[in-house]
């Protein structure tokens, strides 16, 4: 069992996840000590293997559900913990609309445990994973595309909800506590892998995201993807979204949690993570195409409810406060993830595991 030390550790609440765990190789290669909770319902402990093999470092796991307030608390007892980046929740839009209530439960619900479970072990530092969904319509407004922060907010699903929801949540906490600094960092279209081809995204059944889901169609694993609507108002009809390269997000939290321990920092803050440019999704489609080597086919079906027309971010305000921007292209982000798909057909499983023993790959 760790001893209480003086340099505190910064706890990753779904850590083996997509983003979680490229954000804990970012933290543990600048030096930052790190425990990582999952419940691993929508993710890999093999994570958690390639996270150790980049860093060399072994990582402190705890499978824990963040919704259970003694299991929770128990990790902040062992460890002497300093802050905490809060990725765990449920994330899929389309389902969302079909399982609300879980959704609540889940996203909401866990997030005030781990607030309780943070006050009480008087843990003051929190930079959440939250989301453009948040926005909900921007175009709905004028001169709001770019989307900066001051945008209104008017998520159109129950999983834009509860983001939108944890945020309020967490605004009023601060309020009420003057000790809690806060970063809220809402996140545009997240994509690619990390570059070494180790570890990527490896989401459990048909993927909710157009680039996983064209992997699987590169690799075999599905006959074509489905482009949902060519009615928009965008230059090919297609949804206009900010691609942004899961490291460059990763990164991200690092200038947050950075930005939150200075001393001029106070309340909560929040801040749009995202390139700035807008691609749309033919246009991810000859990107990754090209990636491949081939073109990939697809088929326009009906517009899927809840999407908007474009999510294309300001980042102006993260650029001059944080410290930070985006460096990598949507060129590289298709690369790597090709890389890492390539390399790992199966995500962190293979054929049988996922029950695709007679498939097409």
């Amino acid at each position: 069992m760790p001893a209480q030390v003086s340099e505190p550790y910064t706890l990753v609440t779904g850590g083996a996840g997509y983003i979680g765990c490229h954000t804990v190789v970012e933290l543990i290669q600048a030096g930052t000590k790190v425990v990582v909770v999952d419940n691993l319902c929508n993710s890999s402990e093999e994570a958690i293997r390639r996270i150790e093999k980049i860093t060399n470092t072994s990582v402190p796991f705890h499978k824990v559900d963040i919704t259970e307030y003694d299991a929770l608390n128990s990790v902040f007892k062992e460890y002497n913990i300093g802050a905490v980046v809060h990725f765990a929740g449920l994330k899929a839009v389309g389902e969302s609309g079909e399982i609300p209530l879980e959704y609540y439960r889940v996203n909401v619900g866990g997030s005030i445990t781990l607030l309780r479970v943070m006050q009480e072990n008087k843990v003051n530092k929190i930079v959440f994973s939250s989301s453009a969904t948040v926005y909900g319509d921007a175009t709905r407004f004028e001169n709001m595309i770019p989307i900066p922060e001051h945008c209104p907010i008017g998520p159109t699903n129950p999983y834009g909800r509860t983001k939108s929801a944890i945020e309020d949540m967490i605004r009023d906490h601060c309020a009420a506590n003057p000790d809690l600094i806060a970063g809220l960092l809402r996140y545009f279209n997240p994509c690619g892998a990390h570059p070494s081809g180790v570890m990527g995204e490896d989401p459990f059944g048909i993927p909710n995201n157009l680039l996983p889901y064209l992997a699987q169609v590169a690799v075999g694993r599905r006959e074509y993807l489905q482009v949902f609507g060519n009615d928009y108002a965008s230059r090919d009809g297609t949804p206009i979204r900010d691609y942004i390269h899961v490291v460059d997000l990763a990164r991200g939290h690092l200038a947050a949690l950075k930005k939150l321990s200075a001393p001029e920092t106070k309340g909560c803050c929040v801040w749009n993570l995202g390139t700035g440019h807008g691609s749309t999704v033919l246009e991810m489609v000859d990107a990754f195409s090209k990636a491949v080597g081939r073109e990939l086919p697809y088929k326009f079906v009906g517009r899927r409810s809840g999407d908007v027309l474009d999510l294309t971010a300001l980042p102006t305000k993260a650029n001059k406060e944080l410290g930070w921007k985006a460096e990598f292209t949507v060129e590289d982000a298709c690369r790597d993830l090709w890389r890492w798909q390539k390399g790992n057909p199966y995500g962190y499983q293979t054929a049988e595991e996922v029950g695709e023993v007679n498939g097409k790959h």
